[in-house]
């Protein structure tokens, strides 16, 4: 297993192209049994003591599906992971609360609504990207505001602006920008420009704070050398 954690990955290590990923009945069930011995009975082990059972899931699930599958349990507000948009698990704590087989199968699903997460930004980064004609910079403004002020409100519906949202908010937009070509460092001053700390925990933006946010994205990519 990679042990780096999720909140460090790329979007080359995440985008689910070239990553087929089985939703079969049949491959639900074989990993429901995988699961299983993982999974503490929640009669003898307390209620704190839950969370380390989640490694050996992590370690399973990326054995099988590969690095993205570690994003499982990024549930939003200060559950599993914390700040992220998985609802069907909160934390192991409250999630691991039935049988084996129950929480095996929450875990399943979990798994599948994090990659349809993963799904739906890829479809959304295509969609919102400006005209391929090679010089991001060169792109007309517009594009870049409409791209950043959607997947900031797409982020805002998903975490429910809970605690540490913008974190997960600065990682999609890095993400997107991943998504056209533009280096890790580079996408990192950007959002740092436009988005630092005009984001606050349990706290939805306004929509002229997202505008803003929006303007300052494009400015911020008009400018690249």
């Amino acid at each position: 297993m990679d042990e780096r954690f999720i909140w460090n990955a790329t979007w080359a290590e995440l985008d689910p192209a070239g990553r087929p990923f089985d939703r079969s009945d049949q491959e639900a069930a074989l990993l429901t049994g995988l699961l299983m011995p993982l999974i503490p009975d929640p009669e003898v082990v307390g209620y704190y003591d839950r969370e380390k059972h989640t490694t050996a899931i992590t370690r399973l699930l990326t054995a099988r599906y590969g690095f993205w599958a570690a994003g499982w349990n990024w549930s939003p507000g200060e559950g599993g992971l914390g700040s992220g948009v998985v609802d069907t698990w909160c934390c192991a704590g409250h999630s691991m609360h039935g049988t084996r087989e129950e929480t095996a199968r929450l875990i399943v699903r979990s798994l599948r609504e994090w990659r349809d997460w993963l799904e739906d930004l890829a479809g959304r980064f295509a969609a919102l990207a400006p005209p391929a004609d090679g010089d991001p910079a060169a792109a007309d403004p517009w594009y870049w505001e409409r791209a950043c002020t959607r997947l900031v409100t797409l982020v805002v519906d998903r975490t429910h602006s809970e605690s540490g949202w913008h974190g997960m908010c600065t990682l999609v937009l890095e993400w997107f920008l991943a998504a056209q070509g533009i280096g890790a460092e580079q996408a990192a001053r950007i959002v740092e420009a436009a988005v630092g700390g005009r984001f606050e925990s349990w706290v939805e933006p306004r929509p002229t704070v997202i505008a803003e946010v929006g303007e300052r994205f494009a400015t911020e990519i008009g400018g690249m050398e």
